[in-house]
């Protein structure tokens, strides 16, 4: 069994339908979803803000390739393309694979290109740790440390100001 945290973040269309259905789209793996965070863009600036969760996810069939096949997949499924040229772009959805923790509880590592692991700028984007923070709130990076830790790290916390939680906005329905 692997568990996993996957980052999503949508800043074209409609964001918020994005993000539900990449929720939607997990299925039975979905163990807990954040709150949504509306949040500027990061690297290149000049495009839509974006609105920002995380997801927690467990599958005792899943590979952390399973885990990034997934992303990509729903990601085609908002429609997203890539524009090479332009590495930070806007986009209908970003789903990154950010840990993975095998059956004994210990944090994946992978140096593969495609799938490095953990991720390797989850450290530096508030964006990713407050989301994780809602649901992992005592939370560990691998290699890095505690999330609270790292959000509150300079040159983050001033970052972590410009997030604007959007309690009006949620993910999933509840019964």
């Amino acid at each position: 069994m692997t568990r996993a945290v996957l980052s999503l973040g949508s800043n074209l269309g409609d964001r918020l339908a994005h993000l539900r259905a990449a929720v939607a789209g997990l299925g039975d793996a979905v163990l807990v979803v954040s709150g949504v965070y509306e949040t500027p863009p990061w690297g290149d600036t000049d495009q839509p803000a974006y609105l920002n969760a995380a997801v927690m996810v467990a599958d005792p069939a899943a590979t952390p390739r399973d885990w990034l096949d997934r992303a990509r997949a729903a990601e085609r499924a908002a429609g997203r393309t890539r524009d090479p040229e332009r590495r930070f772009g806007p986009r209908t959805l970003d789903v990154d694979v950010v840990a993975v923790w095998d059956a004994a509880g210990e944090p994946v590592r992978s140096d593969d290109p495609e799938l490095t692991l953990p991720h390797p700028r989850a450290h530096l984007r508030a964006f990713v740790l407050r989301p994780w923070i809602d649901i992992e709130p005592h939370g560990r990076l691998p290699g890095h440390g505690w999330l609270t830790d790292l959000l509150n790290a300079e040159p983050l916390a001033g970052d972590a100001l410009e997030l604007s939680p959007r309690p009006d906005l949620a993910l999933e329905s509840t019964p």
